[in-house]
């Protein structure tokens, strides 16, 4: 019986993971919306969700600092940081690298109502001279960086580095649901060289396998989770499908092609996906996007609000990954925000990428539970249950 009970406690052991549960709060866009401030926010902001992934070249075309590439997002989690631990509400967002929240070094009006760190109340707090400047889209923030332990999800993530803002420029942020950033994606692409939180846990065997996973419920209310260290197969339905990363970076694969009722509408010879939970929409290059809304009936913006019942009438899209076919449908591209309904495709302006670039968000994550794989540099991707 010794053997058996010490089977067993390995096995528990080998399933050492985290869950930290996300809930859904009403996007940046609906509370502007809900201010009157979303038509003036639209006029003053060119909104182009590629300048996410090539920030260099975003920010060189525009001056506007804001950030504008979480205006959709609704998935939201909390982590502390500090001894006793300061609670902050962040996206969990595998389309960047970096941890920040805002500071009581920030005095920009988008600090003022949201949580701000204080380093003098932690006494595991170590202070650098580094300075950082994230820019998300066309977004930046400015601060410095520092260490201290991250609770998240029941693990203690000791010595985290993580950016404290000192600014955070555009007043529309006062209006965000969400304090900070935590980015889940590989850190060559974190500013400063910063160590990424899941590198971190994994660096100090806080977690038992080198992966994590997502499972974002369609339910207003919650049920949304990160699974630090493991795969939850009650989550899915049929297996897991493996799919190689092809660029460490952003979350990124190989797409074979976008498909219609078996016609192809895009991406005919293959091209890149990036998988991302920090964008809400499906995004893909803007003359792609406009020729499916056509193909569907749509007109040419995802703007505009369309009845809620168009969905019933409408076909799936379909993504096929890796020799796989992954239908999103209708039920899942027209999002439903409070009575109407708008369409969930984005277009994006690609002229600094070459080739064709789609962005899976969360309309897509959805559908189909992911494990981000990072010791195999692989995604998983199953039917949701």
């Amino acid at each position: 019986t010794m053997k058996w009970l010490l089977l067993l406690s390995l096995v528990a052991l080998s399933e050492c993971f985290y869950k930290v549960p996300l809930f859904r709060k009403k996007s940046l866009r609906r509370n502007l919306k809900e201010h009157g401030l979303l038509d003036d926010f639209l006029k003053t902001h060119r909104l182009n969700p590629a300048s996410k992934y090539f920030p260099k070249e975003a920010s060189s075309l525009l001056d506007t600092q804001t950030l504008e590439n979480y205006l959709d997002v609704e998935y939201f989690g909390t982590i502390g940081i500090g001894t006793p631990a300061q609670e902050f509400t962040v996206i969990f967002d595998t389309g960047s690298s970096n941890l920040w929240v805002p500071s009581t070094y920030c005095s920009s009006l988008a600090c003022t109502n949201h949580n701000r760190f204080n380093p003098d109340d932690s006494s595991t707090y170590r202070s650098t001279s580094e300075t950082v400047s994230i820019t998300y889209g066309t977004g930046s923030m400015t601060g410095i960086l520092g260490y201290d332990t991250v609770k998240v999800g029941g693990i203690s993530d000791t010595n985290q580095i993580f950016g404290l803002s000192e600014t955070e420029p555009g007043s529309f942020l006062y209006y965000s649901p969400f304090d900070g950033i935590l980015g889940l994606a590989y850190p060559s692409i974190s500013s400063s060289d910063a160590t990424p939180v899941f590198d971190n846990i994994w660096d100090q065997g806080l977690v038992s396998q080198d992966l994590f996973s997502v499972y974002l419920s369609s339910d207003e209310e919650g049920g949304s989770v990160v699974i630090f260290g493991g795969i939850d197969s009650s989550y899915y339905t049929g297996s897991l499908n493996w799919v190689p990363v092809s660029y460490e970076g952003y979350w990124q694969i190989t797409l074979d092609s976008v498909s219609i009722d078996g016609e192809s509408v895009a991406c005919s010879d293959t091209c890149q996906a990036i998988i991302d939970t920090g964008t809400s929409l499906l995004a893909g290059p803007t003359t792609a996007i406009a020729n499916i809304q056509e193909y569907l009936g749509l007109g040419d913006s995802s703007e505009e609000e369309v009845s809620c019942s168009t969905a019933d009438s409408l076909p799936n899209i379909v993504f096929t990954i890796n020799g796989v076919q992954y239908p999103v449908s209708p039920s899942s591209y027209i999002v439903e925000e409070d009575q109407s309904c708008v369409v969930g495709l984005e277009g994006m302006d690609l002229d600094t990428y070459s080739g064709e670039l789609w962005i899976l968000g969360d309309v897509f994550i959805r559908q189909y539970y992911t494990v981000f794989d990072r010791a195999n540099n692989q995604v998983g991707l199953a039917s949701v249950a």
